[in-house]
Protein backbone atom coordinates (compact mmCIF):
# COMPACT_ATOMS: atom_id res chain seq x y z
CA UNK A 1 0.00 0.00 0.00
CA UNK A 2 2.75 2.34 0.70
CA UNK A 3 4.23 1.85 -2.49
CA UNK A 4 0.80 2.73 -4.26
CA UNK A 5 0.82 5.47 -2.03
CA UNK A 6 4.26 6.83 -3.09
CA UNK A 7 3.52 6.08 -6.76
CA UNK A 8 0.43 8.27 -6.47
CA UNK A 9 2.55 11.15 -4.58
CA UNK A 10 5.45 10.51 -7.34
CA UNK A 11 2.65 11.08 -10.32
CA UNK A 12 1.14 13.75 -8.11
CA UNK A 13 4.00 15.80 -8.23
CA UNK A 14 5.22 15.02 -11.82
CA UNK A 15 1.80 16.02 -12.89
CA UNK A 16 1.92 19.46 -10.89
CA UNK A 17 5.24 20.31 -12.15
CA UNK A 18 4.38 19.38 -16.06
CA UNK A 19 1.25 21.66 -14.86
CA UNK A 20 3.57 24.39 -13.62
CA UNK A 21 5.33 23.93 -16.40
CA UNK A 22 2.61 24.64 -18.90
CA UNK A 23 1.56 27.71 -17.25
CA UNK A 24 4.57 29.36 -17.37
CA UNK A 25 4.79 28.43 -21.08
CA UNK A 26 1.06 29.96 -21.26
CA UNK A 27 2.51 32.67 -19.58
CA UNK A 28 5.63 33.43 -21.26
CA UNK A 29 3.93 33.32 -24.73
CA UNK A 30 0.74 35.41 -23.24
CA UNK A 31 3.45 38.02 -22.28
CA UNK A 32 5.26 37.64 -25.62
CA UNK A 33 1.86 38.33 -27.27
CA UNK A 34 1.39 41.64 -25.09
CA UNK A 35 4.55 42.98 -25.73
CA UNK A 36 4.12 42.14 -29.35
CA UNK A 37 0.66 43.75 -29.79
CA UNK A 38 1.97 47.07 -27.97
CA UNK A 39 4.95 47.23 -30.67
CA UNK A 40 2.40 46.68 -33.18
CA UNK A 41 -0.22 49.38 -31.81
CA UNK A 42 2.89 51.68 -31.13
CA UNK A 43 4.25 51.17 -34.96
CA UNK A 44 0.66 52.01 -36.73
CA UNK A 45 0.16 55.10 -34.16
CA UNK A 46 3.06 56.36 -35.63
CA UNK A 47 2.55 55.45 -38.91
CA UNK A 48 -1.36 56.83 -38.78
CA UNK A 49 0.19 60.05 -37.34
CA UNK A 50 2.17 60.42 -40.37
CA UNK A 51 -0.55 59.88 -43.10
CA UNK A 52 -2.06 62.25 -41.15
CA UNK A 53 0.17 64.90 -41.38
CA UNK A 54 0.58 64.08 -45.19
CA UNK A 55 -2.84 64.59 -45.38
CA UNK A 56 -2.99 68.03 -44.07
CA UNK A 57 -0.12 68.52 -45.90
CA UNK A 58 -2.07 67.68 -49.25
CA UNK A 59 -5.24 69.55 -48.08
CA UNK A 60 -2.89 72.77 -47.66
CA UNK A 61 -1.74 72.22 -51.54
CA UNK A 62 -5.15 71.88 -52.76
CA UNK A 63 -6.51 75.36 -51.20
CA UNK A 64 -3.23 76.84 -52.55
CA UNK A 65 -4.06 74.74 -56.46
CA UNK A 66 -7.47 76.25 -56.02
CA UNK A 67 -6.55 80.10 -54.81
CA UNK A 68 -4.24 80.06 -58.16
CA UNK A 69 -6.48 78.34 -60.39
CA UNK A 70 -9.22 81.38 -59.49
CA UNK A 71 -6.51 83.82 -59.41
CA UNK A 72 -5.53 82.96 -63.04
CA UNK A 73 -9.17 82.76 -64.26
CA UNK A 74 -9.48 86.25 -63.11
CA UNK A 75 -6.70 87.21 -64.70
CA UNK A 76 -7.69 85.60 -68.12
CA UNK A 77 -10.52 87.60 -68.38
CA UNK A 78 -8.44 91.00 -68.57
CA UNK A 79 -6.43 89.36 -71.47
CA UNK A 80 -7.86 90.17 -75.55
CA UNK A 81 -9.25 87.54 -77.20
CA UNK A 82 -7.86 86.08 -80.27
CA UNK A 83 -10.64 88.01 -82.27
CA UNK A 84 -9.73 91.09 -80.96
CA UNK A 85 -5.86 89.97 -81.33
CA UNK A 86 -6.81 89.55 -85.38
CA UNK A 87 -8.33 92.70 -85.64
CA UNK A 88 -5.74 94.35 -83.92
CA UNK A 89 -3.04 92.42 -86.12
CA UNK A 90 -4.83 93.52 -89.03
CA UNK A 91 -4.82 97.35 -88.38
CA UNK A 92 -1.40 97.23 -87.70
CA UNK A 93 -0.94 95.61 -90.86
CA UNK A 94 -2.88 98.04 -92.82
CA UNK A 95 -1.31 101.21 -90.89
CA UNK A 96 2.09 100.71 -91.95
CA UNK A 97 3.80 103.70 -90.17
CA UNK A 98 7.31 103.02 -91.95
CA UNK A 99 5.72 103.81 -95.54
CA UNK A 100 4.70 107.20 -94.37
CA UNK A 101 7.09 110.46 -95.58
CA UNK A 102 8.59 112.55 -93.49
CA UNK A 103 8.80 116.25 -92.96
CA UNK A 104 11.92 116.05 -95.05
CA UNK A 105 10.61 113.96 -97.70
CA UNK A 106 7.64 116.22 -98.09
CA UNK A 107 9.82 119.07 -98.28
CA UNK A 108 12.43 117.56 -100.73
CA UNK A 109 9.51 116.96 -102.81
CA UNK A 110 8.18 120.32 -102.62
CA UNK A 111 11.45 121.97 -103.63
CA UNK A 112 12.04 119.61 -106.86
CA UNK A 113 8.58 120.47 -107.82
CA UNK A 114 9.20 124.19 -107.45
CA UNK A 115 12.44 123.45 -109.44
CA UNK A 116 10.44 121.91 -112.66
Amino acid sequence: MEEVSNEQRSFSENNLMDIEERQRIIKDRLLLIGQNLVDFKEKYEEEFLGIKKDIEILKKNVEKIIDFVETISSEFQKFAKKDDLEILRKQAKMFQPLEFATKEDLEKLKSKRNKE
